[in-house]
């Protein structure tokens, strides 16, 4: 099993386009395969930090999604939603794994 973890450095006054976007990717994540357990969005400290996490029972599955993810029509719209009203600032994606 793997874990992707996503941070996020938002533009906090789009705090609601970031949202939108975040409500966006679950169903399709979880519809290409993944797990989607959620994004967490600033509430109290940092107002331009969000993090999102999600798993693929393997590494090989993740990039199998990706591939799926880069040909999917939703998928596209979704990344030209966050291009269009510049939510987004910047992200990294650091793969973890679970201690259950």
């Amino acid at each position: 099993m793997i874990t992707c973890s996503l941070r996020y450095v938002i533009d906090p006054y789009k705090l609601a386009e970031f949202e939108h976007y975040a409500k966006l990717w679950i169903p399709l994540v979880n519809r290409l395969g993944g797990t989607h357990h959620g994004y967490f969005l600033p509430s109290e400290g940092a107002n331009n930090i969000a993090l999102a996490l999600f798993t693929f029972p393997s590494l090989a599955e993740y990039e199998v999604y990706r591939t799926r993810m880069a040909e999917d029509e939703e998928c596209k719209a979704a990344f030209a939603y966050a291009e269009e009203t510049r939510c987004i600032l910047s992200y990294d994606r650091s793969f973890m794994r679970p201690v259950l």
